[in-house]
């Protein structure tokens, strides 16, 4: 991994940011200041997140920043309409981190950008909202947290199922021993997605920097037919970007556990063989101390649904047989079926009668509440950035497991690292960055 020292990644990575990077840039936000808001990444999700924060009186999105400028009009329209003031357009979000007057960066971008923009953010004295999974790798997401502690910055990841108050119930029935003792947890996240179709290379389309778009990842020929989420340079993969809500908020009904003792995986590209070179199917088992936590992955299966989003804001629950993205949690007298985004919960005995249950509503808003409210206080919001990274790092278990051959890992989790295979430790962090985007060695 190429790597350099602070100060020339911040000569070199980030030179309109250093002045402010540390000394004295955090502007102090007053219980009744409005808090000042950019926004990096106006995707789906990043559009969404503006739409939802510039619907707030205590806040003002001021920037929108997109390294594809055609995305502007639409999102700045949804802006302006929700708060009255249209934000400034940006191509570069350090022009984002250079104001002073802002508070909080959202940081909505496809995964490789995810670290290294929010470090930078924190250096310069910003909050961060940041989508999840979290972190590319297991070392980049140690590095946020080191970046969010170092800077005493709020950094709440986009997990936000934690923050439904029928998440936090069924936490309190988990962990009030109502199951009876805990050994088996299953996870799911089994869908239908469509093969790519790659075609050759394309010329760039005018307003789109698709440099800049790369940033610290190798720059691939522009395929348009070629989706981010199936190419490792970029992603995750297409399931663990998904499987992470689940994966969270199987943590957060359970306590919050540490990291497993060991991995194993099965699985591949198995069924869309369209070019990826990441799973369609992940099977992994991760080994706790006091029970196993087994998790199904696979995007060949039309018959498993995501609960449609009519259905997660009502006083209903899906047919728990065929959803594609629940949880299982076994005990040795009940077991619970819980829902992400707002599909509730139930308990059934024995007899599979239910024995207490709540329906559920999605929990976008209560997630921003709790991150507008840490951002004025200091305190740690619900999906704190050590969560976030917690919870990405199953992925990235998973992950380094398939590309060993599928093979069963035994996990340090003082270290981070595999004891036993020190080999597999390269798949945990990014083999190398692309000038001038640099991870540092000290954030």
């Amino acid at each position: 991994m190429t790597t350099l020292n602070r100060r020339r990644f911040l000569t070199q990575s980030a030179t309109t940011v250093t002045a402010l990077a540390v000394l004295g840039n955090q502007r102090a936000v007053g219980a009744n200041d409005r808090i000042i808001v950019g926004v990096m990444g106006i995707g789906g999700r990043g559009t969404a997140l503006a739409g939802m924060f510039a619907a707030r009186k205590d806040v003002e999105i001021a920037y929108l920043c997109d390294v594809d400028a055609r995305r502007f009009p639409g999102t700045r329209k949804l802006v302006e309409d929700a708060q009255g003031r249209s934000p400034r357009c940006v191509g570069d979000f350090r022009r984002i981190l250079e104001d002073r007057a802002v508070d909080v960066l959202i940081n909505a971008t496809p995964d490789h950008w995810h670290a290294l923009g929010s470090i930078l953010a924190c250096q310069a004295g910003k909050h961060v909202y940041v989508e999840k999974p979290m972190a590319y790798s297991v070392q980049e997401g140690r590095k946020m947290v080191q970046a969010a502690r170092k800077y005493r910055r709020v950094v709440n990841v986009g997990m936000q199922s934690r923050s439904a108050p029928y998440a936090q119930a069924a936490r309190d029935v988990v962990q009030s021993g109502k199951l009876g003792s805990i050994r088996l947890v299953r996870v799911y996240n089994l869908m239908q997605h469509p093969a790519q179709h790659l075609g050759p290379e394309q010329p760039l389309p005018e307003g789109f920097d698709y440099d800049r778009w790369c940033g610290p990842a190798a720059r691939l020929p522009y395929i348009p037919g070629r989706y981010w989420l199936n190419t490792a340079e970029f992603s995750c993969g297409p399931i663990p970007g998904d499987a992470v809500h689940q994966l969270d908020l199987a943590r957060y009904a359970l306590g919050d556990p540490p990291p497993p003792k060991t991995v194993a995986h099965t699985g591949g590209i198995l069924v869309l063989q369209d070019g990826r070179d990441l799973p369609d199917t992940q099977f992994a088992t991760f080994e706790y101390d006091r029970y196993t936590l087994h998790f199904e992955g696979a995007l060949w299966t039309p018959y498993m649904k995501k609960t449609p989003f009519n259905l997660r804001d009502r006083d209903a629950f899906s047919d728990w047989a065929w959803n594609g993205t629940k949880i299982e949690i076994l005990g040795s007298q009940a077991c619970m079926c819980l829902g992400r985004h707002g599909d509730g919960w139930q308990v059934f005995d024995e007899n599979h009668k239910v024995i207490e249950q709540a329906y559920g509503r999605q929990g976008d808003r209560w997630h921003i509440d709790n991150f507008v409210a840490c951002v004025r206080s200091g305190a740690r919001p619900n999906a704190d950035v050590e969560q976030g990274h917690q919870s990405a790092l199953l992925c990235h278990l998973a992950n380094a497991a398939w590309r060993m051959g599928n093979a069963k890992l035994k996990f340090d989790a003082g270290t981070e690292s595999f004891p036993d295979a020190p080999e597999a430790e390269r798949f945990l962090r990014r083999a190398r960055y692309r000038a001038p985007w640099l991870l540092p060695e000290t954030v």
